[in-house]
This record gives structure tokens, sequence and C-alpha cells, in this order.
């Protein structure tokens, strides 16, 4: 079954994000709901990046789910450029260790 992929509205969203959001069976909405009302917002990993975050899973299994996007001046909105799950709790203000290849990917991502 595929996912349905978000419509383009005020909210516009990267090929990057939207495999993203098939990989960790997000929907739209919830991604939306962690830029909305995140539970922590700090600075992304990519330049001129926001990341924002909200706690999700058990006690036993404690995961995080995490957007990162980029405001859009004209025309006005928001550019969803990732969005995971990571396995536990990362300390407040620090980054967890991300790939090179990864960095990589983003960064051209965010040329576009």
């Amino acid at each position: 079954m595929l996912l349905k992929l978000p419509e383009e509205t005020k909210v516009r969203w990267t090929k990057h994000s939207q495999m993203k959001i098939r990989q960790y069976r997000f929907s739209e909405k919830r991604v939306l709901k962690i830029i909305r009302k995140p539970d922590r917002r700090e600075e992304g990993i990519a330049p001129g990046t926001i990341a924002t975050m909200q706690i999700t899973g058990t006690k036993k299994h404690p995961t995080e789910a995490w957007t990162m996007y980029v405001v859009l001046k004209k025309p006005k909105g928001i550019k969803v450029v990732s969005a995971w799950r990571y396995p536990g709790r990362t300390p407040e203000g620090e980054r967890p260790a991300i790939p090179e290849d990864t960095l990589k990917e983003l960064d051209k991502i965010l040329e576009e």
C-alpha cells in the first residue's frame, strides 16, 4: 500500500522529506504537528534551517520525532527538508551524530 503524498499548499515538501515520511510512516499531519507544537526547537544541522522535536515512544522504548524545515520569505510559507525518528533521547542543545553522506545530501537539497 502506498501512502498518500502531501499536497502542495503553504507547506512545500522536498523529495527527500517525502521519502522520509514514507520510510518512518509519518503522516503529513504528524509532521505539521511536530512543527506547530514542538517539545523542543533548535537550530537545524544544515545552515539556515530549524529543527523541531516531539517526544514519542514509551518509557521502555523512548524515541523522538524530528522535522527540519526552512522558513520561506517569498512565497510565504515553510519548506520541509526532512523528517526522521531518533531512537532514544538526545540531550538538550546537543545534536545527534549525522553521517557525512547525509550532510552532503542535505546541502544538495537546500541548493534547489
